[in-house]
């Protein structure tokens, strides 16, 4: 099946340029030594792009809507969203006083990444930036509020945007970032903001730091103020909490990316997803009261950063398609891979066609599985206790 351009995503938020250095292995910092390098890769970063462009380069017709400064480090993001498809960069938001977002990431092979961010410009972004009403498009995506002040400085500003995306029938997506927990972003109540939120958001997929972090305990964030580790192994018991609390909230699906470990999903009761925007709502019965946990593909890790936006892409690229829960969920977690085989967030990403040959080329799963879940009717797709299927 030749899937070509399909489906129409408008992605919102942030927009920042990476600077990524080749980095040899595990390393210390130690005050007053060098550590050897390999070269520099500069593209672009946030949500906007690693989530915009990974669903580009799979086949859909992507919006972007962000603020860049006018300054060099600003021509650097429209040139490279433009090598990367013509247009790209034209609903771009241009503020002539100001400075573009940057982040330097430091992603050792086979090692979580870490981050130095400067805000710019994207400090200005609010959802008054989203046109008025919403040109046609199957789903809105909007990521990263933890480092666009106006969405956590005012708690009404998230609902805000996503209201205005539901007055126009489409399809509404969340994603986060781990915020920086020394910052006032990290001291928010987010999971006020996100009560209020939610009800206008159909999908909330975090990663599972995220969600311990801001939806969880106190302990939580006390655990990551002296290392996230912990976090990434979190017990299932505690991921099912977690997406059911996020339906609780309002979402009618939610999902957490746990990394290596696989992708969890799980679905509102059809009621919820008739209130749905237009694509997921015609979805009916097919993604109503799903539990499901994906598998990751084999793949040689030269990089992690923004393996998540590409989960997040392929989720949104399958449900443009039209595919059933459990294929959308090894579409996400076939996009993750994919990106993190490659240095940068974006360019290990394949078209569909390539992806889903490789697929069914006999491409190598996680045979991991959580404890007591049934196998599902895909290789890798495992039924939680609470799925209706």
């Amino acid at each position: 099946m030749d899937v070509g351009r399909r489906g129409r995503v408008i992605v919102a938020g942030h927009l920042c340029l990476d600077l990524i250095p080749e980095l040899p292995g595990r390393f210390d910092f130690v005050p007053g030594t060098m550590v050897g390098a390999g070269p520099m890769r500069i593209s672009t970063g946030g949500s906007v792009s690693n989530t915009g462009l990974s669903l580009h380069r799979l086949g859909a017709e992507v919006t972007l809507v962000a603020r860049i400064g006018k300054d060099p480090l600003g021509e650097l993001v429209h040139r490279h969203l433009e090598s990367s498809g013509e247009g790209l960069s034209k609903s771009l938001i241009v503020s002539p006083a100001g400075e573009t977002s940057y982040t330097l990431i430091l992603s050792p092979p086979d090692e979580d990444r870490m981050f130095l961010h400067y805000s710019g410009v994207s400090a200005d972004f609010s959802a008054d930036d989203l046109p008025d009403p919403l040109p046609p498009a199957d789903i809105l995506h909007f990521g990263y509020p933890q480092v666009l002040p106006r969405f956590y400085e005012d708690r009404g500003e998230l609902g805000r945007l996503f209201e205005r995306a539901r007055r126009s029938g489409t399809t509404t997506s969340l994603d986060t970032c781990f915020p920086d927990l020394s910052s006032e972003a990290g001291r928010v109540d987010w999971r006020t903001i996100f009560e209020e939120a939610l009800p206008a958001v159909d999908l909330f997929v975090p990663s599972l730091e995220e969600a311990l972090v801001m939806l969880g305990s106190e302990r939580y964030r006390q655990i990551a103020l002296s290392d996230t580790a912990p976090l990434a192994a979190a017990p299932i018991e505690e991921i099912r909490a977690l997406g059911k609390d996020i339906l609780a909230m309002g979402a009618a699906v939610a999902g957490i990316k746990c990394g290596r470990r696989g992708l969890y999903l799980r679905t509102a009761p059809e009621d919820r997803l008739a209130r749905s925007g237009r694509l997921l709502s015609g979805m009916g019965s097919r993604w109503a009261d799903r539990e499901l946990w994906g598998s990751t593909f084999e793949v040689e890790v030269r990089g992690t950063v923004g393996a998540g936006d590409a989960a997040y892409a392929g989720l949104l690229f399958g449900m443009l398609l039209g595919m059933d829960p459990e294929e959308a969920l090894t579409a996400a977690c076939a996009a993750g891979a994919c990106c993190v085989e490659a240095h940068d967030t974006t360019s290990g990403v394949r078209s569909w066609e390539e992806t889903r040959r490789r697929m069914e080329g006999g491409w190598q799963r996680s045979a991991e599985a959580p404890e007591g879940w049934a196998p599902g009717r895909i290789e890798g797709v495992w039924l939680g206790p609470a799925d209706s299927s």
